[in-house]
């Protein structure tokens, strides 16, 4: 009775049909996978509920789609490939992010075809190594506090061009105007400048310098972004 209810419609008998305690087995490792990669992604990261949702459950579900092939891997890539039409977040989400939905899908894959062994090994050493360049801040630049984004408000009768070029060139190594915006229905602009300070701890007297020569309008230090869309 239990192997007529599992029958596929289109089985037949050169049809190899997965035992149940198999299928449990595959679903039941994938899971296992998915929360840890859940939880090597939670170490030192901000994350969002529903993504970890998806991160746990998204190995199983590509490992049930790779065994529904019945052993056909071309035709399971392709309905796996389906997946990135689908956005697993409503905002735009980080390579880092991308990363490891990747991650997941290749270790539902290799789970789905029976290799569960491989699966358990390769996704243990690719959180461990995520996990260790995650601790020793690998790709992160040196001296990141000192690139900062200023932005500055001046009034519509001060030019701007130059204006400012000789404090900065004072504090800092490096800076360039990236935007120019006017604002207040066109009495005032707001300038945009991408600078990397020589010495972090003179940042307020930058600043008050800064303020002498715009009037003591609003000025803005932050850290710098980076604004080119690339993984």
């Amino acid at each position: 009775m239990t192997e007529v209810f599992f029958k596929g419609l289109f089985d037949n008998s050169m049809t190899a049909v997965i035992s149940i305690p198999d299928f449990l087995l595959c679903i039941g490792c994938s899971l296992l996978i998915g929360l840890i990669l859940a939880f090597t992604y939670m170490y030192r990261s901000r994350f969002t509920k529903s993504f970890i949702l998806t991160l746990a459950l998204l190995p199983a579900v590509v490992c049930v789609v790779i065994m529904m092939v019945n052993g056909n891997v071309g035709a399971g890539v392709a309905v796996a490939g389906a997946f990135s039409l689908v956005r697993f977040r409503s905002a735009p989400g980080t390579a880092r992010e991308i990363t490891m939905l990747f991650l997941a899908m290749g270790s539902g894959l290799i789970s789905g075809m029976g290799y569960l062994g491989f699966a358990l090994l390769f996704t243990i050493i690719m959180c461990l190594i995520s996990i260790l360049y995650t601790r020793v801040d690998f790709g992160c630049r040196k001296n990141a506090a000192a690139y900062k984004t200023l932005s500055i408000t001046i009034p519509e009768d001060l030019d701007y061009t130059g204006v400012f070029d000789e404090i900065l060139k004072e504090y800092a190594s490096s800076f360039e105007l990236i935007r120019v915006k006017s604002t207040n229905m066109g009495s005032m602009f707001h300038l945009t400048y991408n600078l990397t300070l020589r010495d972090i701890t003179k940042e307020k007297e930058m600043i008050d310098r800064l303020r002498c020569r715009n009037g003591n309008l609003e000025i803005t230090v932050s850290r710098q972004e980076n604004m080119i869309t690339e993984l």
